[in-house]
């Protein structure tokens, strides 16, 4: 089967590792990839505002963003320029994305996809996922990243995907399955930062949550464990992390108030509080395991508020920057955390026309049941046939 156009985009969330095989894997797999999308500076924000070009706009609303930090890619689904796009998620770079833009969006495992494992990068953060229109298309596209062939997966590390199987478009097609589902609006943010959830999301979150009940899935409500060390170890890790970016001391004028306060943070950090936070980051991905194993997938927000007009974003301040991503995503980086597969779905439209998402999240391995998930929903709720205006 030919993929036909397909952007790239290739800076992960992280700023620390670029996707680059990815590409290569998809040109195997048929695709033909059509260039570069925007991101912002070292892909490290949820907008796509930087200083090299005009900032990305939601296709829904030109005075809105359309997140990030695979921002361009979306915009490029969304609008129609292609029918799905590969993307960087390291703390949640496909699913903010794909959310503000009406799409559908996967993270899947640490360790799935062979070209954007995490393995390699700081704390396993950043996984190579798809946006698409469509579960199908989503799921098309990630059988292409991982170019299953003669049946086995090339794999550079240890953790990986079973070499056996069927690709992951059987499950999607089908959407078969009655699963248990946890629901939660909990964040491990919470404990640091002032989490207020808008009315729009909230309606989301109730939209997939009734839907998911009158087609027979079980669901439970779930209260979050506190996690109040969770905040400043992931805060070190992304430091630490924009640490790595290849600029000297003086060239730290020529970038962001964020990218400079980042970096300038991380270069200051001591390895034993690096230490620190990567040991309190991996008992809260075995907690956070440990949480959702009674349920098939966990059904949560993807973002807390609509999409944020272009320019809402301190750009002056790198730490106020900082806040203001966190109160507009604080239901994403801890998925990244874990390693676990996400994806999210375009449920909703506001009064205004505009998308809201909510996401499922699912066990290790499990990007088959949220992909029969995400079928199921779309086959209701008719998502495909909803397009943004003709500007």
């Amino acid at each position: 089967m030919k993929m036909i156009g397909c952007s790239v985009t290739s800076i992960s969330c992280s700023g620390v590792r670029r996707i680059l095989s990815s590409p290569r894997q998809l040109d195997d797999a048929g695709a033909v990839s059509l260039g570069k999308t925007a991101t912002p500076e070292f892909g490290m924000p949820s907008y796509t505002e930087n200083l090299v070009a005009p900032p990305a706009r939601d296709p829904y609303d030109l005075e809105l963003g359309p997140g990030g930090s695979s921002g361009g890619a979306a915009v490029a689904v969304a609008a129609g320029l292609v029918p799905f796009a590969p993307g960087s998620d390291g703390g949640g770079s496909v699913r903010i994305p794909a959310a503000a833009c009406g799409l559908v969006g996967l993270k899947p495992s640490r360790g799935l996809v062979p070209a954007g494992s995490g393995q390699d990068s700081l704390a396993g953060l950043p996984v190579a996922g798809p946006l698409a229109r469509t579960v199908t298309d989503a799921a098309l596209l990630l059988d292409g990243m991982i170019a299953r062939r003669g049946g086995r997966i090339r794999h550079e590390h240890t953790l990986r995907a079973p070499d056996d199987g069927e690709p992951f478009l059987g499950a999607a097609v089908r959407g078969e399955g009655r699963f248990q589902i946890g629901l939660t609006t909990g964040s491990p943010w919470e404990t640091a930062y002032d989490i207020r959830l808008a009315p729009e999301a909230t309606d989301a979150l109730g939209i997939a949550r009734d839907t998911l009940v009158a087609l027979g899935h079980g669901m439970e409500e779930l209260t979050l464990e506190p996690a109040p060390e969770y905040a400043e170890a992931f805060r070190v890790i992304w430091q630490v992390g924009a640490s790595q970016i290849p600029v000297d001391d003086g060239g730290l004028e020529l970038v962001e108030p964020l990218t400079r306060w980042l970096v300038q943070r991380g270069r200051s950090i001591p390895a034993s509080e690096l230490a620190r936070a990567l040991t309190t980051l991996s008992a809260y991905e075995k907690s956070i395991i440990r949480q959702f194993d009674g349920y098939d997938a966990v059904l949560m927000p993807t973002l807390a508020l609509t999409p944020r007009p272009v320019g809402w974003y301190d750009r002056e301040d790198g730490e106020r920057n900082f806040e203001q991503q966190v109160l507009y995503t604080p239901f994403t980086s801890f998925v990244n955390v874990a390693g676990l597969p996400a994806i999210t779905l375009p449920v909703h439209r506001t009064v205004e026309g505009l998308p809201m998402g909510a996401q499922l999240i699912g066990r290790p391995g499990g990007e088959a049941t949220l992909l029969a998930l995400g079928r199921q929903l779309e086959r209701h709720l008719h998502w495909e046939r909803v397009h943004p205006p003709q500007w």
